[in-house]
């Protein structure tokens, strides 16, 4: 495993433009699919995502301190959301859940290899080092696909509902 993470770290540079490029082209499509519709909320999410991950693309990843600099960049990009979603949203659609779930695992990967590495100064694999390098990759891929299609595919919206619904529901019998 640790032969894969050093192989994965080989192709930051690929991972990361191929990433940027994939949210240009989401925000792209959102664009073209959304120019005969009322609705262009994806759109605005798919523009959020875009600037977001093209402007840390001019981060220097030699930096000292690159964890934590991605972890202010997915702060401020979950900020955008939430003041998007409180002024500018008419329609919330899928995509924006997804996307504070993606963004939030991010910045938590994020800020907790920076205190391994930077903090703690530990340079020896563990399990975490998996999960930042698969889990980035994957929540990325997840964000984008749901900027694509829009849809509920992994049942996180009817998670929260199933929840909300549940917590709802218990509170009312206590009264």
């Amino acid at each position: 495993m640790l032969d894969f993470l050093w192989q994965l770290a080989g192709l930051y540079d690929y991972i990361t433009i191929f990433t940027t490029w994939s949210f240009v082209l989401a925000f792209l499509y959102n664009l073209s699919a959304s120019i005969n519709k009322s609705d262009k909320s994806c759109t605005q999410l798919a523009f959020i995502m875009m600037v977001s991950y093209t402007s840390s693309i001019f981060m220097d990843p030699l930096s000292k301190t690159p964890h934590l600099t991605l972890f202010i960049f997915d702060i401020v990009t979950i900020f955008f959301l939430i003041i998007w979603r409180i002024y500018f949203s008419k329609n919330l659609p899928v995509a924006f859940y997804y996307l504070l779930v993606g963004l939030s695992f991010n910045a938590f990967v994020f800020f907790g290899m920076h205190y391994d590495s930077i903090v703690l100064g530990n340079l020896d694999y563990w399990w975490f080092w998996a999960l930042y390098a698969i889990g980035q990759i994957i929540f990325d891929l997840t964000m984008l696909l749901v900027l694509l299609i829009n849809k509920d595919f992994l049942g996180l919206v009817a998670l929260k509902r199933y929840l909300l619904n549940r917590i709802k529901n218990t509170h009312q019998k206590v009264e």
